[in-house]
């Protein structure tokens, strides 16, 4: 079995998450793809909305079979590195290949990542490219939608991801 998994705060779901979903699904060889909503970011002190509001955002869409939105780590009610969430998932399914999926946004931060080194062990990454930024070296998936989480946040009125 190969699975991929697709971490993040989600804090709003936008169109450019949906489109690494479907990206990945078209374009990696994966049996099953983790999407796993953070309970709080590991480098954030608070999230705009709630844990739970961030996981049923996911409740709207309709996704593929082999798409699953995961609580592991909202249940886990704390900041749960990445490695954990690989290990936990290395552990239960046993699969052949794990690829990690995240923003290029992210690749700057990677050295700050808890245990950094065994993510590299355990899985490939796969970049979802954003804002022209460097993935050279990397898996990537081809992502045209110019919008983040941050700009939904900022922006008024909010009413539409409340």
């Amino acid at each position: 079995m190969k699975i991929a998994i697709f971490g993040g705060s989600f804090d709003p779901l936008h169109n450019g998450h949906l489109k690494i979903i479907q990206e990945a699904i078209k374009k990696l060889d994966i049996d099953r793809l983790l999407v796993v909503p953070t309970f709080l970011n590991p480098f954030k002190k608070e999230s705009f909305l709630s844990p739970q509001k961030r996981l049923e955002q996911f409740e709207r869409y309709s996704f593929d079979k082999r798409v699953q939105i995961s609580d592991y780590e909202i249940i886990q009610a704390k900041a749960t590195p990445t490695i954990q969430t690989i290990k936990h998932y290395n552990a239960l399914l046993s699969p052949s290949k794990i690829y990690l999926i995240i923003g290029a946004d992210n690749l700057s931060s990677l050295n700050r990542w808890q245990d950094y080194h065994d993510i590299c062990n355990m899985a490939e990454f796969v970049v979802a490219t954003r804002d022209s930024i460097d993935t050279k070296g990397y898996k990537t998936l081809q992502i045209d939608i110019d919008i983040s989480s941050t700009q939904l946040r900022e922006a008024k009125p909010l009413v539409e991801i409340l």
